[in-house]
């Protein structure tokens, strides 16, 4: 089938080009190319018929964003993004010249971590030692058993160790904000009590992790870390330097 349009990775400095043997979207994957305008570029590829989420496109796109960030500045683009053609890509990197060039440098030798905290789901004894009302919950299911009492008993150890996540999760938060450039709170994620992004110095990025698994081992009874990344800085990219819109997929 005939390609649909301009898939856009990222927008890079003029200067630069697409990661060597890197393969785009599509099957067969679309060779890699750039769009150039003045001081800024569009690494494309043509955009494959009836594109969708497909594992094989997203590691396609994750790998070609993970390249470009190891080899300069990027601003990367969501999975899904599409131009109609190559005139509205070059019309776009026109018109935003300068606010591409800003973000760029703001971006350059910086990678994003994303943490999600989680309650921790082993730390059923230390709730009951030191939540009283789990405690007293807990004595009526043994001395009267019954539906209800296992519900309101099982209602109350949920919030307890949420509870518990969310407070560490505040914690952990103020002592790995200094270490970020800059920090952007996720969308919600059912079972999560903290989802956030750092905006992380590449050099520091081990750094980063030690710090935050040191929190984590410290407070395991409390709360589990999941941590993500180096990654292309998604979240730290201006929904207004984005050149086209995402289309459906």
């Amino acid at each position: 089938m005939a390609p649909e349009g301009v898939y856009v990775y990222a927008i890079i400095p003029a200067g630069e080009g697409p990661p060597a043997d890197a393969q785009g979207v599509g099957s067969p994957a679309a060779p890699l190319r750039v769009l150039r305008h003045g001081r800024v570029a569009a690494v494309v590829s043509a955009a494959p018929a009836k594109l969708r989420a497909r594992r094989r496109d997203l590691l396609a796109h994750q790998n070609v964003l993970l390249r470009l960030s190891e080899e300069g500045s990027v601003l990367p683009m969501r999975f899904g993004t599409v131009a109609t053609d190559e005139e509205t890509v070059l019309g776009e990197l026109a018109a935003r010249e300068a606010g591409h060039l800003t973000a760029l440098e703001f971006l350059s030798g910086r990678v994003e971590v994303n943490l999600k905290a989680l309650p921790a789901q082993h730390a059923l004894a230390e709730v009951v030692a030191q939540d009283g009302t789990v405690r007293r919950l807990r004595d009526e299911v043994r001395r009267r058993p019954g539906y209800e009492a296992s519900v309101r008993l099982g209602q109350a150890v949920v919030a307890a160790l949420e509870s518990r996540a969310a407070e560490a999760g505040r914690r952990l938060l103020r002592e790995l904000t200094p270490r970020a450039r800059a920090v952007t709170p996720g969308p919600e994620v059912q079972g999560c009590v903290l989802n956030a992004s750092f905006l992380i110095d590449r050099g520091d990025s081990a750094a980063f992790h030690a710090a935050a698994e040191r929190f984590g081992r410290a407070n395991g009874d409390r709360v589990e870390l999941r941590l993500s990344g180096p990654l292309p800085c998604y979240s730290f990219v201006a929904a207004a330097d984005a050149p086209v819109q995402a289309a459906g997929v």
